[in-house]
C-alpha cells in the first residue's frame, strides 16, 4: 500500500470537507449550526495540517510522527466543546430547514471514518497510529452530527403541521 496515495488522497478530502463545512455555515439558519459547522471547519484544517505533516515526515525519510495529533488532541477538539454546549430541546425546532445539511456532515464525516479505518488497516505499523487517530476523529465527529440531526429531526417530527 502506497501510504503517500493515502495521505494525497485523505488532503483533498479534508480540503473538501473543510469547503462544505465553510460554504454550508453560511447557508443555516440557526445560529448554533452555523457555529458548529465554522469550528468543524477549523477543525478541519488541523486534520489537513496533521496529514501535510505526515507527507512531510514521509518525504524527508522519518518515521511517522503522531505528536502534533497528540497536541491538538490535548488542547481540546470541537466536538468535545459541542458536546458539552449540546443544542438545548428548545432550540432544536428552528433547526427543521438545516436537517439535510446536518444530515449530509453526518455522512461526510461517516465516510472519512470508514476511509481511515480501511487505510489503517491495510497499512504497515508505522503509518497505522496517524490512520487511526484520524478515525478516531472522524468517529467523534459523526457521533455529534448524528445525535444533532436525531435531535433535531425528533424535534421536527412531534411538531403541529404547520410549525
Amino acid at each position: 500500500m502506497d501510504i503517500r496515495r493515502i495521505y494525497e488522497y485523505a488532503l483533498q478530502r479534508e480540503f473538501e470537507g473543510k469547503r462544505f463545512f465553510e460554504q454550508n455555515a453560511e447557508r443555516l439558519s440557526h445560529a448554533a449550526a452555523v457555529n458548529a459547522f465554522k469550528q468543524l471547519a477549523a477543525e478541519e484544517q488541523k486534520h489537513i495540517e496533521f496529514i501535510q505533516a505526515q507527507i512531510a515526515t514521509l518525504d524527508g525519510g522519518g518515521p511517522p510522527n503522531t505528536a502534533l495529533g497528540e497536541a491538538m488532541q490535548q488542547a481540546g477538539f470541537f466536538t468535545q466543546r459541542a458536546e458539552s454546549e449540546m443544542i438545548g430541546q428548545t432550540t432544536l425546532e428552528a433547526m427543521a430547514p438545516d436537517l439535510p445539511v446536518l444530515r449530509m456532515a453526518y455522512l461526510i464525516e461517516r465516510d472519512f471514518a470508514e476511509f481511515y479505518e480501511m487505510a489503517a488497516q491495510k497499512s504497515d505499523d508505522r503509518a497505522k497510529p496517524a490512520l487511526e487517530m484520524l478515525a478516531s476523529w472522524e468517529r467523534s465527529h459523526e457521533r455529534f452530527f448524528r445525535q444533532l440531526h436525531d435531535k433535531a429531526f425528533e424535534e421536527y417530527a412531534q411538531m403541529p403541521w404547520g410549525g
